[in-house]
């Protein structure tokens, strides 16, 4: 490790050096501090390559998908649809039980599920 300290050292003095590095606006200042305590070690790595790359983590990714059906659901008319979107739901949340090992917090989806299957009075031809 002392081997690439010395030369990050040397690169940064080398900019300050150029007047390429600018450290008027941290001088003095903590760095941020990166929310990343809640993701497990193994993966802190691939989620910042992911995240450098410009692209989610498979969770978030899930729960954006989670929330554009949600809104979905509340703007559809059909109620057949709404029931299949509805199912495709309860699919994605199964989904991302799996993949947290863990349940979903289903007072965060609950309500909102409620609210629709009230909404939803399906004809019998």
């Amino acid at each position: 490790m002392d081997s690439l300290r010395l030369i990050a050292e040397r690169k940064i003095a080398k900019a300050i050096k150029d007047g390429t590095l600018n450290i008027e606006g941290w001088k003095g200042r903590p760095l941020p501090v990166r929310d990343d305590h809640l993701v497990p070690e193994d993966l802190k790595m691939a989620y910042k390559i992911l995240k450098n790359s410009g692209f989610l983590p498979p969770e978030i990714e899930a729960k954006k998908e989670i929330h554009k059906l949600e809104e979905m659901i509340a703007q559809t008319e059909d109620e057949h649809v709404r029931i299949k979107q509805i199912k495709k739901l309860n699919f994605l949340l199964i989904k991302l039980n799996c993949q947290r090992n863990q349940s979903v917090n289903l007072e965060e989806h609950g309500d909102y599920q409620r609210k629709v299957v009230e909404k939803i009075t399906v004809k019998r031809p």
